[in-house]
Order: structure tokens, then sequence, then C-alpha cells
């Protein structure tokens, strides 16, 4: 991070006079006191803990200096609000540094795309991408001020949990080329519906300049708030970018696109990454990456930990590992690649499916849709764990034979998670495979743990 102390003071317009201290380089800003290293600047916070409490502890940890919203004893620099501070020092960072923004937001795929964006432009420039989920009005500042010296190229990822996140995050980072991957259901419960959601995700146009791209869904219902002003590229069936000739596989995909010559293999499962890497490929091409990088670097990818993934249970068994989050819309489309790929010789595919979170008053009848998805020709045994999901439970138990349907309560009175472990234990043979897939907070990731054991 180059700023220096004089230079940040001015930028944020601190309340009291900065000059007062010597001016050096920081070396980074962190806003958790135990990641201060010396020569920081300490960000106080107020969380469930006022980070103002912490000061002290930052400086016994070698800070230079710190923001504050109230006079103390240590090298400060006053503001009114720490958070908007933070905010727009990372604003001024990136017109400071002249680096090319790329932003990515979507109900599904949005941490995929970055990802895969991110390996296309790293084959031809110094490419940095958020980290982890920071794709907040926190996490994304802090990506921005923590971004390698010499970096020409940021993928942001922007997330919303309420209308104006996605306002507020495009305003700041001012995309050259926006991205919205898909409008589904993720956080309903906040939005009430989903055109709410589309009027949301497509508010990352805001902080884009006139003519740039932004790449969206053939999906009608983001037309009443499409922009104007923006050269806007739509993919999916009869848009501007299709995907032909798809060929899926347990665990990788080849397909081509309408714009580039070379096929493109993915080592990942889903034709829904299939529309990811037609994003991205797509970037690549906007920002003149060759499509022989672009080729070679979706054949390569590394995703981010707790997406799709196939891993091997103790005994054998495949397992498909989807358990990060989940929406009706993922759902829909996990249970359709499982489906779609070939069972191993003399074994099973079992699904363990639980509750999606954040789907307000209509989660119940959300949940019950997925019945359209579970095929008893194609699945032998359906888990189902949760609260929500009970009703779906009842509706499969009339579609698939006696013995095949399991359902586990999870309320606030009850959680039978362990006996649902026992019973996937019980059915689950070395030739199976098995399929999970559940909001994070149902912890189906200790499931696949516990497999793997």
């Amino acid at each position: 991070m180059k700023l220096t102390l004089h230079e940040v003071g001015k930028v944020v317009g601190a309340k009291n006079d900065v000059t007062i201290y010597e001016d050096f380089v920081l070396n980074k800003i962190e806003f958790d006191s135990r990641l201060i290293e010396s020569g920081d600047l300490f960000l106080p916070l107020k969380g469930a803990r006022d980070g103002h409490d912490f000061i002290e502890t930052a400086f016994e940890k070698g800070a230079t200096a710190t923001f504050s919203e109230k006079e103390v004893t240590q090298p400060h620099i006053l503001v009114e609000d720490c958070l908007k501070a933070f905010q727009d020092l990372a604003a001024y960072y990136l017109k400071k540094t002249q680096v090319q923004v790329i932003a990515v937001t979507g109900s599904n795929g949005k941490t995929t795309t970055k990802d895969m964006i991110h390996d296309v432009l790293a084959t031809t420039f110094k490419t940095y991408k958020t980290q982890g989920n920071y794709n907040n009005e926190i996490g994304l500042p802090y990506t921005v001020l923590h971004m390698p010296d010499e970096t020409e190229k940021i993928v942001l990822e922007m997330g919303q949990d309420h209308m104006g996140d996605i306002h507020l995050l495009s305003r700041l980072a001012q995309p050259s080329i926006g991205v919205v991957t898909l409008i589904g259901e993720a956080h309903l419960e906040f939005f009430g519906s989903r055109d709410k959601i589309a009027e949301g995700k497509m508010q990352i146009a805001d902080g884009m300049a006139t003519g740039s791209p932004l790449i969206v869904p053939a999906d009608e219902i983001i037309r009443p708030y499409m922009p104007t002003g923006l050269e806007v590229v739509r993919f999916g069936d009869n848009a501007e970018l299709t995907i032909t000739d798809l060929s899926e596989a347990k665990d990788s995909l080849t397909f081509k696109t309408n714009f580039l010559r070379l096929a493109i293999t993915l080592p990942v499962p889903g034709k829904y990454n299939a529309t990811n890497a037609m994003i991205a490929a797509y970037v690549g091409k906007l920002l003149d990456v060759s499509e022989e990088n672009i080729v070679s670097a979706l054949a390569n990818l590394k995703l981010t930990r707790n997406r799709t993934e196939w891993k091997k249970a103790g005994n054998g068994a495949d397992i498909l590992s989807d358990v990060y989050n989940a929406n009706p819309t993922a759902m829909k489309l996990i249970l359709e690649t499982f489906s779609a790929i070939p069972a191993n010789a003399g074994g099973k595919k079992i699904a363990v499916l639980a509750d999606m979170k954040e789907l307000g008053e209509e989660s119940v009848a959300l949940h019950s849709q997925m019945i359209l998805s579970l095929n008893p020709d194609v699945l032998d045994s359906v888990i189902f764990y949760g609260e929500d999901i009970a009703e779906l439970a009842q509706l499969a138990s009339q579609m698939f034979p006696i013995g095949h349907v399991y359902y586990f309560k999870k309320t606030a009175d009850e959680d039978q998670f362990d006996h649902m472990l026992t019973k996937i234990k019980e059915i689950l043979s070395p030739t199976d495979q098995i399929l999970l897939k559940g909001s994070n907070s149902m912890n189906l990731a200790k499931v696949v743990e516990a497999l793997e054991k």
C-alpha cells in the first residue's frame, strides 16, 4: 500500500492536524488488531465490539497510527466515520494506481466467475482478486488496499444483502467492466421479490463510465433495470454470447462459444460452470488476452474452496460437495448436473439436501418446488435435513419407494444431525455417488469431512 500518513489524512479530510506527526509510508491497514504488524495503520470499526477498545492493543503490536472517531493519545487520523473514511481511501487508491477494475455480482456463480476471470487475466497481466468472501462494504475496500504493488487488473466480487449494497460498491470501485452472472433468489428474505433482487444487482452499473461493457444474463426480469449509456452484452440462448457443443463428464466439461475459435475444457462439473467460463473468456477477449492463454487458464482452473467439487469418501464413494451456500436456482442446477452424470457401475446415487436460508415468507413453498428436480428413476435415496425442507421431504416420500426418503429435523428445539450422519454412513456403499447441497449454516461441510475420514 503506497500511501503516507499525511496523504491519508488529506484524502479522508482528517479533523485533526495530522502533520504534527512524522510523515512515513504506511505498511498496510488492518481492522483486526490481531493482524497488526510494525508500520500498520489501524482501523477501529464498530461491530459486535467497538474497535476503539483495541487501539492500545494495536499500538502494542506495532501500529504506527490509527483512524479514530474520538481524540486519543496515540498518533491518529480523526474522522467522523471510520468505515466511510476507509471506503473513501480505497476509492482514492484505485484512482491513484489506475488499476483497471472488473466487477462481478450475481445470485449464483459470482465467486467462481471471479476466480475464472482472474486466472484468465493473470496469464497476461499482474492480476489480483477478492480473497474469500471479502465482497461487502468492508471486504471490498480491504481488498483494494491490500492488492500487491504493480497490480494492473483487479477482479472485485460484489455481494448484496440489502438494496443499495451494490450501488455503494460500484460507486466506490467504478468498474470498467461489469458482470452479472445470474438473478436468483439469494437473500429473498431481505428483498421481497426476485424483481427487487434484479434491481439491486443491476446497480453494478451505477459506478460505470459511459460506453463500458456490462455483461448480463438474457433474463427478461432485468429489462426494466437495464442501464442506458453502457455497452450491454447478454449471454444465454439467442443472445450475443452463446455456448455450443457442450459435452459434460463426471469431473469435467468441454464446449465452444460463438466468439472463440478454440474449444474450452474445464476441470469441474456442471454446465452452469460453462456459462461462468464463457463470461471469463469474453472478459479475456475484451482485454486482448490470446485465445491460447484463455483456454489454458480455464483448463488449469483452481477454484475457491467449498464450491462444487468432487471428493472421495473414506470407503471409496464419490462425494459431490456443494455446501457453501444454497438457493432454489443453485439447488436445481446442481441436482440437474448430478442426475445427468452416469452412475458408477453397481453404485447408487444419493442426494443430501438441507435448508436454504434467507428465502423469507415463501421459503417452504420454494423448498417444495425442488420436487420437480428429484427423479426417482435416477436418484436411489434422498436425505432431507432442516425445518423448511420438511414439506419437500413429505412430497418426496410419496414419489420414491418406501425406505428411500429420510427426513431429519433441525429446529430450535431439536437437531438430528448425528442421526442423519449415522444414516448416511449406513447406506453409503463404496461404488456410490453422493451429492450434498445446503446453506453454509446447515453444516453439511461437517458431513463431507466425516465421510472423507
